[in-house]
């Protein structure tokens, strides 16, 4: 399968900028399935599709601000760091620009405050750094680092707090859920009242969410690993969902990932890591709806939309989204594919 099979036409302007005014009035389009209709909606009307016989499961996690520059100690050249995935205490896989400056052993110092030894190279201008600073790195993050906005974003977000979910809570990720963006504290009580069960998983978006695709040939693309948690709470009420039948519908990609990742023979608790990379063919065993965003062209998101409903009714809607003014990507308008 191509990779340009996923591609599509999107004028400049359709590139969302900032956030919708208010979380829950983006707007929604709902994709039925079963008869491949599509309709407008504004997205606090997603709680007209769901009741009783739902379950919404969240991503809590919180985006850190990953992305610090710093000094090369020898030179005082200046390195871009993003942090994206904590491999052991204080041991970090990050994309690092320009990574043909970073060996082994460079030092790297971030505002005084933080201190990078490379300890690792890879591919992709990816490096493994130790980190020496005191106190705790999430308030030296917080002092130094920016959030770590698409490279599509180019206006400076207002308040940091609108790329994080109203239910984020576990700092370690390098990019918000994005689908998450549009519910507020109200929608999802009144989501809860109707007597639709949330419940919350972790997933640390990292390189294997936004990665670009490189290859021509879908199969040839790698994903890189990104780590998950399943509670023993969550396990057990979405393996009850399971046996009750209910529709569990997953709120953005991120949650789908580690959904499917994790589900055999019934959902399990634990730590993990995941590099499931879903495109047509793909046969769903864990989820059976989900909100998400409209994603880029050829990217490895659209082709897991692309499974979830076929590839040609995916391109026509979004055909039909980039003619009725919808705002697309990280501060866009929403998908519900039902």
């Amino acid at each position: 399968m191509k990779v340009s099979d996923f591609n599509y036409d999107l004028p400049k302007q359709s590139i969302a900028q900032h956030p919708s005014e208010k979380r829950d009035h983006s707007r929604l389009m709902i994709l039925n399935r079963s008869n491949e209709t599509i309709s407008h909606h504004i997205f606090h009307e997603i709680k007209h599709e769901l009741g009783p016989n739902d379950v919404l499961v969240i991503n809590d996690t919180k985006v850190i601000p990953a992305r610090i520059l710093g000094v090369k100690e020898d030179t005082n050249a200046v390195i871009e760091v993003l942090l994206l995935k904590e491999l052991s205490k204080d041991i970090w896989e990050a994309m690092t620009k320009p990574a043909r400056r970073v060996k082994i052993g460079t030092i790297i110092h971030v505002g005084g405050r933080i201190t990078l030894e490379c300890v690792g190279i890879k591919e992709e201008g990816l490096r493994d750094f130790k980190l020496v600073y005191e106190g705790l790195l999430i308030e030296q993050l917080e002092a130094l680092g920016e959030m770590p906005l698409p490279p599509y974003i180019t206006e400076k977000i207002k308040e940091n707090d609108r790329y994080q979910t109203v239910y984020a809570k576990d700092p370690k990720s390098a990019a918000a859920p994005t689908a998450g963006l549009h519910f507020t504290k109200e929608l999802l009580d009144e989501i809860k009242s109707q007597g639709t069960e949330i419940i919350p998983i972790t997933l640390h978006v990292g390189l294997g969410t936004f990665k670009p695709v490189s290859a021509n040939i879908i199969e040839d693309h790698h994903m890189h690993e990104e780590t998950y948690l399943m509670t023993e709470e969550s396990a057990n009420r979405l393996n009850l969902a399971k046996q009750k039948h209910k529709r569990i519908v997953s709120v953005g990609t991120t949650s789908l990932r580690a959904l499917e990742s994790n589900y055999q023979d019934g959902f399990h608790p634990g730590i993990f890591d995941t590099k499931i990379f879903i495109y047509p063919g793909y046969q769903f065993k864990a989820i059976d709806a989900l909100i998400t965003n409209f994603h880029l062209p050829k990217s490895t998101l659209l082709m897991l939309v692309s499974a979830l409903a076929n590839r040609d009714f995916i391109l026509k809607a979004y055909q039909e989204a980039v003619q009725q003014d919808y705002r697309f990507f990280s501060f866009g308008d929403a998908m519900f594919i039902k």
